[in-house]
């Protein structure tokens, strides 16, 4: 008989304590492969196997490329690379990012549901906005289980907040009892057969995160056009909407929920008018060198040098104080001044 012997992990802020945490509080018996994604940079060092290591004797290791999966094993995401899961075998991918981060947790969690079904169990820690949250409504879509750390225990509690808002969530408690939970549910059965046909739109997304070309004509089809553009490519962003929830991708892949995109799209901002801030102040540090250039030669010529400088300067204010009055938002930020009012 099947056991639910495949268990996904995912988190963010907060993650690398969390983490710690739940490993030493394993069994060195652990008959289940464990498969973790933490969020982190592009040039980050890559050490989270090292890290964990120093808490269990279970073998934790940073997975080679078509690496078979073994038992009594934890698997970390290396920097810059989505964790997926074929039959038997791990694979490693620079697939585009999701959620404005590569590794994400939703590919991860999506190709196990789509490989073994009722056999995972996936599991949704401390962290910030909302990745995970679709990847374990598509376990419980395809018959596995869900477990979430209560966010009133966790360090930054918006993921798994989101998760339990959206999915039907099977277990939901402090960090403390969750490596005892996994010990007990990798003995239990799980159903030989998966209760649903994967869907064909996370067909598509696990074709995208392994970086298969062959999704482009179908998404297009089974996803709707949106209003807005990506802030990775700056294309066309599509939608779809999974029981009330809208997530977003681009033609070239680029994944977002609504949470996610705001919280770009805000940050952009920022970055766009610190980008018309600095073109006005060099606009009008090379009007006062005109004027002075030019000022014995031509005194009205400078005159007006130095007055077009001084209307640059008012609009440069202008931008400055729209800066100090931005906000990077996000579901969670707004939700808090919201109950703050």
């Amino acid at each position: 008989m099947a056991k639910k012997d495949i268990i996904v992990i995912g988190t963010s802020a907060g993650g690398i304590e969390a983490l710690r945490t739940l490993v030493a509080d394993l069994p060195l018996d652990f008959p289940g492969s464990i498969f973790v994604v933490l969020h982190m940079g592009s040039d980050s060092p890559g050490v989270l196997d090292r890290i964990l290591q120093k808490v269990t004797s279970i073998q934790v290791r940073t997975p080679a490329d078509k690496e078979e999966i073994q038992p009594n094993c934890i698997y970390v995401a290396p920097p810059d690379h989505h964790l997926l899961i074929e039959p038997g075998i791990i694979c490693l991918s620079r697939g585009p990012k999701e959620n404005r981060f590569r590794p994400a947790i939703d590919p991860l969690f999506r190709s196990a549901a789509g490989v073994y079904g009722p056999k995972v169990i996936g599991v949704v820690l401390t962290g910030l906005l909302d990745d995970g949250t679709a990847g374990l409504w598509a376990i419980k879509k395809l018959g596995g289980t869900a477990v979430v750390q209560d966010p009133e225990d966790a360090l930054f509690p918006s993921m798994p907040a989101s998760a339990l808002q959206h999915v039907n969530v099977d277990y939901r408690l402090p960090l403390s009892n969750i490596a005892p939970l996994l010990s007990q549910l990798v003995q239990t059965s799980a159903d030989e057969e998966p209760r649903y046909d994967m869907p064909d739109h996370l067909n598509i997304e696990v074709k995208i995160a392994r970086q298969d070309p062959a999704f482009d004509q179908d998404i297009r089809e089974l996803w709707e056009k949106s209003s807005y553009t990506c802030p990775e490519c700056h294309g066309v962003l599509l939608q779809l909407t999974e029981d009330r929830r809208t997530r977003f991708r681009c033609h070239t892949g680029h994944a977002f929920s609504a949470d996610a995109l705001l919280a770009d799209l805000t940050e952009n901002v920022e970055e766009s008018l610190w980008t018309v801030v600095r073109s006005i102040e060099e606009s009008v540090m090379l009007m006062r060198h005109l004027a002075k250039h030019v000022g014995e030669q031509d005194p009205p010529t400078a005159r007006e040098f130095l007055q077009k400088a001084e209307e640059a300067k008012r609009r440069g204010d202008l931008v400055r104080e729209a800066l100090a009055e931005h906000e990077e938002l996000n579901l969670a930020r707004v939700g808090e001044q919201a109950s703050a009012d």
